[in-house]
């Protein structure tokens, strides 16, 4: 402690007020100089003491500090007391737990980013496999021109897929990091409806599917039409394909104070019991998930939505169909 110019500096002020003291006792009596000396000598030790417990806290900040930098995020240096140095203790204390949360929340983003890139690759290997030997298959000189025709379609369908996966985990990651603008526009229901119907028409006519869409025409929430659509999409193609040949499809929206809603319900094989709680979840293909299935689709759509102050809740029973309920508020609760 002593080694500490600031120490140095109020001893030796002390012991010239005290020298002082003393000078001008001795022109009063040996009685006050002796007064003098005793009061001086506590004043100067009661300092001392008090000095070293603080710089012995200090110390225990110190000791605090370089334990939080090492990883240890269990301590608690906090004091409920009054004082400047209690402050300073609670001040760092809110400090190491905000540190610690970012710290903790970098760790979740590694594991994710971990977790993304081998659910990536897994999904890449298959049709990648599949095209290599295709590939080797189509290098054989006798190979007769009906099946070199399929296995070139088939390897079209493999890339187109490759194409579809690599452009939707591209949007994800840009909803992730919040950097895609949506826009706020007054959409009306009845016409995104329309836009959202148009891909799935021909698969739905093929399988002799029928749908029914019922709400007024001037329905209308905002949000950003185009992205909106591409939500829509996605769970109408989910339905389409778990609905057997002549199933049928409807779609409801109505609108109140609190928010505008979208329901979208299919009378196909439904969803399981225990894939309810995973099925907004990328990459979880469920029991019932159909072959080329990459469980994307409805991850992408809940994504979309929550950016758009919204929320997608969804109710199947077994064998008796699956329905989506949409509800985009009017503002944020």
């Amino acid at each position: 402690m002593l080694r500490n110019r600031e120490i140095q500096r109020l001893l030796l002020f002390m012991g010239l007020i005290s020298f002082t003291a003393l000078v001008v006792a001795a022109f009063i009596s040996s009685v006050t100089v002796a007064l003098v000396f005793i009061l001086s000598m506590l004043l100067i030790g009661t300092s001392l003491l008090f000095t070293r417990w603080r710089y012995r806290e200090l110390a225990k900040l110190s000791v605090y500090l370089r334990e939080i930098s090492n990883g240890d995020d269990s301590l608690d240096v906090r004091d409920n007391q009054e004082g400047e140095l209690s402050i300073l203790k609670n001040d760092i204390y809110k400090v190491t737990l905000m540190l610690s949360e970012h710290r903790s929340l970098l760790q979740r983003d590694k594991i994710q980013l971990t977790d993304a890139i081998s659910d990536i690759s897994h999904q890449l290997k298959t049709p990648l496999t599949s095209m290599t030997v295709m590939a080797d298959l189509l290098s054989a000189p006798d190979l007769p021109p009906a099946k070199r025709s399929e296995f070139t379609h088939h390897i079209r369908v493999q890339l187109d897929r490759i194409d579809w996966l690599v452009s939707s985990l591209l949007k994800l990651s840009k909803m992730d990091a919040k950097t895609i603008p949506f826009k706020k526009d007054r959409i009306l229901v009845k016409n995104l409806i329309q836009k959202a119907l148009e891909p799935v028409l021909i698969p739905m006519d093929i399988k002799g599917q029928s749908v029914s869409i019922a709400g007024d025409d001037d329905v209308s929430f905002v949000g950003d039409f185009n992205w909106t659509a591409e939500a829509v999409i996605n769970i109408l193609k989910n339905g389409v394909e778990h609905t057997p040949e002549g199933g049928a499809i409807t779609i409801a929206y109505s609108e109140n104070v609190l928010f505008t809603e979208i329901v979208i319900a299919d009378n196909g094989k439904g969803i399981p019991k225990e894939d309810l709680s995973y099925i907004f979840k990328r990459f979880y293909k469920g029991k019932n998930a159909g072959e080329g299935s990459i469980g994307i689709g409805l991850a992408m759509a809940h994504s979309i939505i929550a950016s758009q102050n919204g929320v997608i809740d969804v109710t199947s029973d077994g064998g008796k169909g699956t329905q989506f309920r949409i509800k985009f508020y009017k503002q944020v609760i």
